[in-house]
């Protein structure tokens, strides 16, 4: 999908009615992703809702005058542990009647829905239990890859930096998008070097990720989400702690190889010496330092991956983000250090759902994938609906038009 024209106008009413043109499912371990299409009853050309995007393609005539769809691409997430509420939320709003069924099998009337991740197996009986519809199994890295690809040329202002409290969107040249590194943190870390459209390679990974930082964090804190650790981690302070550089050299630098003073050289390593009991620790200090902790990480071996192959871009992406200030702020602390300001980290607006738009993109029902191919049709995003501050943390929805090229 090549993008000719790019508008925002202003915001109206997020809760709008249509119908369900086509969803997909991203079920990781810690969160469910959904992605769904509703169409608006005059979304087709000329108002003539009852014809076909292919029909309304012929019509339209390459003219821009006319769109062949018109809706909102949702975005909604759920905690894995409530599949429970995912499935009630499926089945109140009758999205499952968006699925397809198999064309090659007469008299099937099996309904079918786009799902990747681990839980497209898992929880794939009881899908088929409670709503009467199978999963569609889509290999995960595919999925990821091909939702990365597609929102970094389609969606306006997808990928910022964040920096000091900065935050500044990137403008992509699609004709110089690749090569780059997908990093996607969701309860582990996959990296993954994108050459182009369906080329990649898995080059690395860690198994601290979002759900270590989630599973660690409820054992030291007894938090009961993962948005009110992160809140947690907001409000706390690391140096109570964290052992600093500072702390070791008697508040100076470390100049010789380049430490400052407010380094962290241990995390957590304070509390080897500070005689006390995990009760004397403030716990929003606890959820600092290990949202500090895993982000270093992070940010160190995603540059040390993008060294290795030469790659200058890095896209970081998932759940574990969530748009967080300090995680951002941290993961690009650690990739301009290592990179000595030669690597810029990335984040992604859509930075959780990108297997579940892949998922999406997968489908050829109604001739989607034929629709939706390069040089078929083109997009443009009339507004976003999401929270005040203009941070995604969880849903959203896009008003956007489907254009033939």
């Amino acid at each position: 999908m090549d993008p000719k024209k790019i508008e925002t106008e202003g915001n109206s009413d997020p809760n709008q009615s249509g119908r369900v043109y086509h969803l997909a499912l991203d079920i990781g371990g810690s969160l469910a992703k959904l992605v769904y299409f509703t169409k608006k009853d005059d979304g087709y050309v000329h108002g003539e809702e009852r014809i076909s995007p292919q029909e309304a393609l012929a019509k339209s005539k390459g003219s821009r005058s006319y769109p062949v769809v018109k809706g909102r691409l949702n975005f909604m997430r759920f905690e894995t542990s409530k599949i429970n509420d995912l499935l009630e939320f499926i089945k109140s709003e009758k999205l499952h009647l968006g699925g397809s069924r198999q064309q090659d099998v007469p008299g099937n009337q099996n309904m079918f829905i786009k799902a990747t991740g681990g839980g497209a197996y898992k929880y794939a009986d009881l899908f088929k239990e409670r709503l009467g519809i199978s999963l569609d199994k889509e290999d995960e890295m595919d999925c990821l890859v091909a939702g990365a690809n597609f929102l970094l040329k389609v969606v306006p202002e997808e990928a910022f930096t964040y920096l000091d409290e900065q935050k500044q969107f990137v403008q992509i040249d699609h004709n110089d998008l690749y090569p780059y590194l997908l990093v996607n943190i969701g309860s582990g870390v996959s990296m993954i070097k994108v050459e182009g459209a369906g080329k990649f390679e898995r080059v690395s990974g860690t198994s601290i990720g979002g759900g270590t930082f989630w599973g660690l964090g409820r054992l030291l804190t007894k938090c009961k989400s993962f948005d009110e650790l992160l809140e947690m981690s907001y409000r706390g302070n690391n140096r109570v702690i964290d052992m600093l550089v500072g702390d070791i050299y008697g508040g100076t630098d470390y100049s010789k190889i380049g430490l400052a003073s407010t380094a962290i050289a241990s995390s957590f390593g304070k509390a080897i010496s500070d005689n006390k009991k995990i009760e004397d620790y403030n716990p929003e200090d606890i959820a600092r330092s290990l949202l500090r902790m895993i982000s270093n990480n992070i940010g160190q071996i995603s540059y040390l991956n993008a060294l290795r192959f030469g790659l200058k871009r890095i896209f970081f992406g998932g759940f574990f983000i969530r748009s967080h200030p300090f995680t951002m702020d941290t993961i690009s602390v650690a990739v301009n250090y290592w990179s000595k300001g030669e690597a810029k980290a990335m984040f992604l607006r859509h930075e959780g759902f990108l297997g579940a738009v892949g998922a999406f993109m997968s489908s050829d029902k109604h001739g989607l994938e034929e629709l939706l191919a390069p040089g078929n049709m083109s997009c443009a995003v009339d507004s976003r609906h999401d929270s005040v501050n203009g941070e995604l943390n969880g849903d959203e929805s896009i008003e956007c038009r489907l254009y033939a090229s």
